[in-house]
């Protein structure tokens, strides 16, 4: 089993997410020449957004390195970035069996219709072993490691189905979809109560700026091609140390600059490509619950939030964003952690931040910006476990994509700065008997209160139905 899963994980999500799709909508009744094109547009996509990713951390990386050198921004922790961070958690005793493990738990929610989310987005499965490794290695006990991991599970899918109606309303094409991936959810909390507050401020409530409205008010400058090109170009030019060095680097900076608005301008089009994919698929399932379940709301399939970080809103804040965290890292009291290779993670942070603030750029960056603040800490606080995971895993696979360099430990900015992650790993870690007992009573009491959701929503619109 260990090593049917294990090749399963290293296929990836481009080889994978095809074949998934393709069976999945043949199940559903499409035919097969048509659920193969919408497999592989879904792979194609995978493709393309992992080539954009990699462009800008590739060309990010340079110069965020010389100016690392040049201003001595050094810190204790070492950026392994997401796949690092995957690789890591999936290799573990846990990781190995999380996919068979968590989809169980996804079979029994929906037998007991505590959730209607049905979760095929396997390769951020490994968020759910992240956490179980790092408990794993932090109590000696695989037990423990299975049990945060299925905590975490159960809590993710019940915000998956809570977030999924704001989810669909507010991006196109998106029916039919939630998104159970715990990085994305555990800032809707942050999202939550930052709008709220900012709603308390007199004026602020009634001031709506998003990324069209960008675009009418400051013209090229609110585009976020043109902000990708501004920031490049910005960045390589604080790598540079003298204004010698800046004259003659001038052709190098303008790369940097239009390859960043590169990244900026692909995103949406590449994610286009999931949306053309999946609206065959959307389209059956919901016609086919439709037909077999008349009044009920309908299962949600779970799916990536890359489908829609293409969004323009997300675009600008990220981008934003990004030299805004690395001046905060060098900052900020206490913290060790200066995010490099995690920084095309950034994208994922809003996702489900958007339809709580209705795509206000200034909203989504105040909330941005506390949630990465506090993330910064809780990378620090728990890069020692991760170095402690990181290390034995080394030690078998002798893989060296999950070496740190001596003298630092390991950190990434995704899913280990979530609250989700934090605050299991501290109930469990720190407070012992009593913190897993109210992770118990937090997770039940979530799905049971779902089902009871769900239940008065399916009695309301029969009730819509009749009358």
């Amino acid at each position: 089993m260990k090593a049917v899963f294990e090749y399963i994980n290293s296929l990836g999500a481009a080889v994978m997410m095809p074949v998934i799709f393709t069976i999945l909508g043949v199940c559903i009744g499409i035919k097969l020449p048509k659920a193969l094109k919408s497999g592989l547009l879904v792979g194609v996509g995978f493709v393309g957004l992992s080539v954009v990713t990699a462009l800008l951390t590739s060309s990010l990386g340079p110069a965020l390195g010389k100016m690392i050198e040049i201003y001595g921004l050094e810190l204790g922790i070492f950026d392994m970035g997401w796949p690092s961070a995957a690789a890591v958690a999936y290799n573990t005793s846990v990781g190995v069996f999380i996919i068979p493990v968590c989809l169980g738990v996804n079979l029994l929610m929906l037998l007991t219709k505590t959730t209607r989310t049905v979760n095929i987005d396997l390769w951020n499965y490994w968020h759910f072993a992240f956490i179980g490794a790092i408990v794993y290695f932090a109590s000696g006990s695989i037990g423990w490691g299975f049990f945060a991991a299925i905590i975490c599970y159960i809590i993710t899918m019940v915000m998956a189905d809570w977030t999924a109606p704001s989810f669909q309303k507010f991006y196109d094409k998106m029916d039919g979809i939630s998104i159970p991936q715990p990085f994305c959810q555990s800032f809707v909390p942050f999202a939550v109560v930052i709008n709220k507050l900012l709603d308390l401020i007199p004026g602020f409530n009634k001031l709506y700026i998003d990324a069209e409205g960008m675009k009418k008010k400051f013209g090229l400058l609110g585009d976020p091609l043109f902000l990708g090109v501004i920031i490049g170009c910005g960045i390589g030019a604080l790598a540079c140390s003298s204004w010698k060095e800046l004259l003659d680097s001038i052709p190098r900076i303008l790369e940097l600059g239009i390859k960043m608005g590169a990244v900026m301008e692909l995103i949406p089009r590449i994610t286009s490509l999931f949306i053309e994919g999946l609206k065959p698929i959307s389209d059956a399932t919901r016609e086919l619950i439709a037909k077999k379940y008349k009044h009920n709301v309908g299962l949600s399939i779970g799916m990536t939030p890359a489908l829609v970080i293409g969004h323009p809103t997300t675009l600008v804040v990220s981008l934003l964003l990004i030299p805004v965290t690395i001046f905060l890292a060098v900052i900020l009291p206490g913290n060790r952690f200066l995010p490099l290779a995690s920084l095309a993670g950034m994208f994922y942070l809003f996702p489900m931040i958007l339809p709580i603030t209705k795509g206000n750029v200034l909203k989504s960056f105040i909330i941005g910006l506390v949630a990465l603040t506090v993330g910064l800490y809780f990378v620090t606080n728990l890069s020692g476990y991760f170095t402690m995971a990181a290390k034995v895993v080394y030690e078998i696979k002798h893989d060296a994509t999950v070496l740190i360099p001596d003298g630092f430990d390991g950190g990434a900015l995704d899913f280990a700065s979530s609250l989700f992650c934090w605050a299991i790993f501290h109930l469990m870690h720190t407070i012992k008997i009593i913190g897993p007992a109210l992770l118990v009573l937090l997770a039940l009491g979530m799905a049971v209160y779902n089902r009871i959701r769900m239940t008065r929503q399916d009695q309301l619109n029969n009730k819509n139905n009749e009358a």
